[in-house]
């Protein structure tokens, strides 16, 4: 019932004392003064200006709009220069989500280029598995998620509908075998996955587990797995000591060694497709498309190599 510019009209009346010098202060004619008064007054339904000679004075109902009018104007300049800050990256805030192995390596360089290039950008960063952080994107719990799939695989595998989502792709991790250093097939550069069928295995995520089940299910056996965890450093600590073997990906490898593992390439290959996962809606906010490129952009610098461990 009541707009801005009323509102404004209103205001510009109580401060110039006249139809005239609200026109000059708001940059409009007279008559468009006129119109709008008479516009706010078939809205209320009320009188709000009283005509005085050629003066004009507020009635008790204008009085109450312009008064109102002081808060309501200053509340709305102010959530115009938050907004123009957020489009114009001075201001905004980024939810993101991503699996363990990248957050070691990949999104650390990302978020230093957002960072670097928009220090106003806050982007929060919670770790969780592709199931878990397509499931948050979905609910509105974050606004990117970094996921990925192996090979013959989509994202969502059956869990998650994709139709909804746009996905980047950033970057294609190749799967290695990871031995003890003194294991007798670790003198080969290509090692068959099914020389392996007697060894012991140590599993990652449920995602990395199933994919090592349907590996060597192709291959004509089950492996036995013998220990299960999802921290990376653990299982190049199991296999160091000769206690299995295991499957990690090159973006693990980028940060965590272990003098006493040796990694291989596995035949057949395997390899995982990672990508950045966020809604339509979602990257056209500036702050949010700048996270995605710097995230592209981190998935193309080549890894720091670390001594080590």
């Amino acid at each position: 019932m009541i707009d801005a510019a009323g509102l404004r009209v209103m205001k510009a009346i109580a401060d110039e004392g006249s139809f005239t010098g609200a026109a000059l202060a708001l940059g409009y004619s007279q008559p468009a003064i006129s119109q709008m008064v008479r516009r706010l007054e078939q809205r209320t339904g009320t009188v709000l200006v009283e005509r005085v000679g050629r003066s004009v004075r507020l009635t008790e109902a204008g009085q109450v709009l312009a008064r109102h009018a002081v808060a309501v104007l200053a509340a709305l300049d102010a959530a115009e220069e938050e907004v123009a800050a957020i489009a114009g990256l001075r201001a905004g805030r980024v939810r993101l989500m991503a699996f363990p192995s990248s957050s070691a390596t990949l999104v650390p360089r990302a978020l230093a280029l957002v960072k670097e290039r928009y220090p106003e950008v806050k982007v929060s960063f919670t770790e969780a598995e592709p199931p878990e952080s397509l499931a948050a994107l979905r609910a509105g719990e974050c606004d990117l998620a970094v996921a990925f799939a192996y090979e013959g695989t989509d994202l969502g595998r059956g869990e998650e509908d994709l139709d909804a989502f746009v996905t980047h792709h950033l970057l294609d991790d190749e799967v290695r075998l990871a031995l003890p250093r003194h294991h007798p097939l670790a003198d080969r550069e290509v090692v068959d996955l099914s020389a392996l069928s007697s060894e012991s295995w140590i599993a990652g995520c449920p995602r990395c587990r199933g994919h090592l089940l349907q590996m060597c299910a192709t291959e004509g056996f089950s492996p036995d797995v013998a220990f299960e965890t999802e921290d990376y450093v653990a299982v190049l600590g199991l296999v160091a000591e000769g206690l299995g073997v295991a499957l990690i990906p090159d973006l693990i490898l980028r940060t965590a060694h272990h003098s006493d593992v040796v990694t291989r390439t596995i035949k057949p290959a395997s390899r995982r497709h990672v990508q950045v996962v966020t809604t339509p809606d979602l990257q056209r906010v500036p702050a949010v498309q700048a996270t995605i490129e710097a995230l592209v952009e981190a998935a193309k610098t080549p890894p720091r190599v670390l001594a080590s461990t």
